[in-house]
Order: C-alpha cells, then structure tokens, then sequence
C-alpha cells in the first residue's frame, strides 16, 4: 500500500474546460435518466401504433430498466480501469443508434430489443458521470456539481410525462410516440464531439504502479452480480405481468447470488482490484447513503407511476395535462437542487433531513387535496403541495449524492457511484413493484375508485419515504452536531477534496 498526495484534476487547460465538461456530462445523463419516465405516456400511443400485447408493453419499460441496472456497476469499473472518457463516448454513440431504432420500429420484437440495447448504453453513461464529477472537482465546487447532477435526476424523473405529452399532442398519437425516441437523436449527435473534446482522457499512470489494464477485471464477479442483479429485479419489473407466487422464488437465489458476490469480491481483493471494493462500505457516509437512495428511491419513482395512471386512467386527462400536472414537483426538485449542492459542505446530513420531512409534507398534502378535491380540478389542488414535495426532493438526492460519495477514492468514483446507481434502480423497481401492486389491487377491488386507490398507493410510498427519514435522523442524532457529513470528517476529506489532501491507494504488482 502507497499513500500519495492526490494531484488537481489536470493542468490549467483541464481545468478551464470543466464546467463544459460537466454540460456535456449533464445532457448526456439528462438523455438517458429521461427515458425511464417518459415512455409512461407513450404506452396506449405505442399499443395502438404497433398492436403491442400487455407482455410486450411491460417489457419495453421494465427491458430497459433491467439492462439498465445490470450494466451500472461493471461499465462504471470498466471506466475507472481504463478510460472514462472512452466508456462515456461509447455509451453515447450506442445510445444514440439505438434511440433511433426504437423509434424506427415495425414491430413488437423490434422495440424490445432496442429498449434492452438502450438501457445498456445508458447504464454504460451513468457511471461515468459521477466519476467525471470526482475527477474534475474538488471541495465546495464538487458540491456544486453533484447540486447539478440531482438537479438533472430530479428533472429527468419528473418532466418525462411532460415532455412526452407535448410531443404526442405536437406530432399526433400516430407518430407522436417515435419522437419519444428520436428527440434523442440530435442531443446525442451534437454532444458526441463536445464529448471528445472536453472530456478528460486517462490520467497518467503513477510510477510503480501496474500497467492499466492488468488485473482490472474480475469476470467472476461481474458474473455473479450480473445474474444476482437480474433475478432480483425481474420479478419486480415483471410483477403485473408475471402471474402467480413462482416468480417470488427468484429473490432467495437473487440473494444467495449477491452473498457469493460479496464473498467473492473480498478474495479477489486480496489479489487485484475487484469489481467492487467491499472497502467502500466501510465509511459510514457510503453506506448510509446506499440505504437512503434504495429506500427514498423507492417512494419518489413510485409516486409518478401511480400518479399519472390516476390522472389519465381515472380521470381520462390528456397524455400533455398529466405531465403538466406533475411540473411543479420538477421546478421545485431542480431549483432545490442546485441550492442544495450549494450548502451541502456547510450543512451535512441535516440538510437531508430537512429534504425528507418536506417531502412527507409535500406527499402527505396532496393526498389531502385528492382526498377532498378528488375532481377533475385534481391537476391544481396538488399543485403546491407537490411544488413542496419537489423542494424537499432537490434537498435529499443531490447533498445525499455527495455525502455518499465524499470520501470514495477517485480511481473508484465509476464503479462506487455504478453501486449508489444500481441502489436507486433497485429502490425504484421495489417502489414501482409495491406500490403499484397496492394501486392496482385496489382499483380491482373498489371499481372506478381511483383516487382511494391513489391514495391507498401514495401512503405506501409516502412509508418508503418515512424509512429513509428515519434512517437518516438516526445517523444525525448518533453523529452530533460536531460529525455532519459522515465519520467524522468534512465532505472529500481522503478523496483530494477537502482538508488534509491525502488519498490512500492500493498498487497491486
């Protein structure tokens, strides 16, 4: 083991173009993180244009999801051993080819197989984008970027309903549904070269250390969490669909899979660098963090999904008057957001407290305004309850993003931020699964009642909420007022960014 001061991110010429940098990061991002939501109101334009069954549909929104999950972790190491830039550029371009074959589509195995390729070149992106946000910032400007980075998560989530509405009602249900994909296509062409020009390439290699590239795979352990991943998410993301109890029998091999993971991944460490370096989960900030993300991810993804069925199922509004229903929740979290990556250094963990309780405030008014205004008048009697929700949602994914992140070393940043990624698609399907089971089994059982099934929906999600609230008030009670941000230390503190810019490193021959 060597301890080495950690450099700046690169010479002066680096560091003017990281802002760009970071533009490019954030669109790429925006691009891939959008098409998880905004396919939702294309679905009954999709199924009339291509004559989609139900299994066809759920696949081409649970496809993406899974490929998605299953690619974050290992593209994000893969980043890290040997070019982020490379993997970033890659994912772009196939992301890009792939947005313009969905959109092309004849037929029902067509969109499902570019949906499935979609969601690996986004799961390829994603991780490089926190790993380009450790590699290019430090200190209270790395805040700031990861303030950007929620703002985009945040806004990605909840404008896809929106965005998808205007470019059904502008091109028509017809082809309305193709521009869902092929608005990627002129994003993506005109941040590819902005890509390779801006974006940093591989750091020098370090005297003494291994030559790039020798021993930064672990085939074993991309394998056993690629298939543990897979099991556990397929059952939730095939929940509808999948009748019967059978498909519950896959988590206990799901969960033995990950266990032999883990215990792999402490083996291979002894002799490389492995997939995932259980070292990471010994700062409490990382694994705290992991917690929050599954366990808030859970409840914010849900809501959308339940909410937007309520609006267009229930109460017949236009694919456009959902989206525009659900506006105020992404003006609050992006505005929120950017603040919160601001004041993260000065306020720590409590300022993700704060952001929860907003939101429980936020969800628990709107199921007031639905349970009283259950009307067609729904759209703006929720509307400032949800603008709360939005505020208190900016203030818990950003700062919680750099907390989780402060002290992960930044040869690692791609595949420790693929795990905090893969955390929040887990929550994500969880929340979708139960939440939406609850919502549906209500809707069965009470008939047209869909605001009792809404609300009977949003108090399951509003209790995943509750959890990381929980969670995260223990850790500020158990830390004090003087450990805010982690074990003891200020945001980057062992990572170059904060005090005391030592980072240890491990150079295996």
């Amino acid at each position: 083991m060597t301890i080495r001061e950690e450099q700046p991110a690169a010479g002066p010429a680096a560091s003017d173009r990281r802002w760009p940098a970071l533009v490019v990061c954030l669109i790429a991002g925006f691009m891939t993180l959008l098409d998880i939501s905004i396919v939702n109101v294309a679905l009954p334009a999709i199924r009339t244009g291509l004559g989609m069954s139900d299994s066809g549909l759920q696949w081409v929104l649970s496809g993406y999801a899974l490929t998605f999950g299953l690619a974050l972790v290992p593209c994000g190491r893969l980043g890290d051993a040997r070019s982020r830039r490379a993997v970033f550029i890659t994912g772009l371009a196939l992301f890009t080819v792939t947005s313009a074959l969905a959109g092309a589509s004849r037929g029902e195995a067509w969109l499902v197989v570019a949906r499935l390729l979609q969601g690996v070149a986004g799961g390829m992106l994603v991780p490089q984008v926190s790993g380009f946000i450790q590699q290019l910032f430090r200190g209270a400007e790395r805040g700031r970027a990861f303030g950007l980075l929620g703002a985009t998560i945040g806004l990605s989530t909840a404008v896809g309903p929106l965005l998808g509405g205007l470019l059904i009602e502008a091109f028509g249900a017809e082809q309305g549904w193709r521009w869902v994909f092929y608005v990627n296509l002129p994003i993506g062409l005109l941040t590819l070269p902005l890509a390779r020009r801006l974006l940093p390439g591989p750091p020098p290699r370090q005297p003494g250390a291994p030559p790039r590239g020798r021993g930064d795979f672990d085939p074993v352990g991309v394998l056993l969490l690629g298939a543990g991943i897979v099991l556990l998410l397929l059952p939730l993301v095939e929940q509808q669909q999948w009748h019967g109890d059978a498909k519950w029998l896959l988590l206990p091999v799901a969960a033995v899979l990950l266990a032999g993971f883990v215990g792999w991944e402490r083996r291979y460490a002894r002799r490389g660098e492995p997939l995932v370096s259980m070292s990471l989960f010994a700062a409490h900030s990382y694994t705290l963090g992991i917690v929050l993300s599954l366990s808030y991810f859970a409840g914010f993804t849900a809501i959308f999904f339940i909410f937007t069925l309520y609006l267009q199922s229930g109460l017949h509004y236009s694919a456009l008057a959902a989206g525009l229903a659900i506006t105020p929740f992404a003006i609050g979290s992006g505005v929120a957001a950017a603040v919160g990556g601001r004041v993260v250094n000065r306020f720590g963990r409590p300022l993700v407290v704060v952001g929860l309780g907003l939101v429980v405030l936020g969800l628990s008014g709107a199921a007031l305004a639905v349970h009283f205004w259950s009307g067609p008048s729904v759209g703006w009697t929720t509307l400032a309850p949800l603008l709360v929700a939005g505020i208190g949602s900016g203030l818990v994914i950003a700062p919680n993003q750099t907390l989780t992140l402060s002290e992960v070393p930044v040869a690692r940043a791609g595949s420790a931020g693929g795990v905090l990624q893969t955390a929040q698609r887990i929550g994500s399907a969880v929340g979708v699964a139960a939440v939406g089971s609850v919502f549906f089994s209500s809707v069965a059982a009470h008939g047209d009642d869909w605001a009792g099934a809404f609300l009977w929906g949003l108090g399951l999600a509003v209790g995943f909420v509750l959890l990381a609230l929980v969670a995260a008030l223990v850790d500020v009670v158990r830390c004090g007022p003087g450990r805010r941000s982690g074990p003891g230390r200020p945001p980057g503190a062992g990572d170059g960014s904060g005090p005391g810019r030592v980072a240890v490193e491990e150079h295996r021959g």
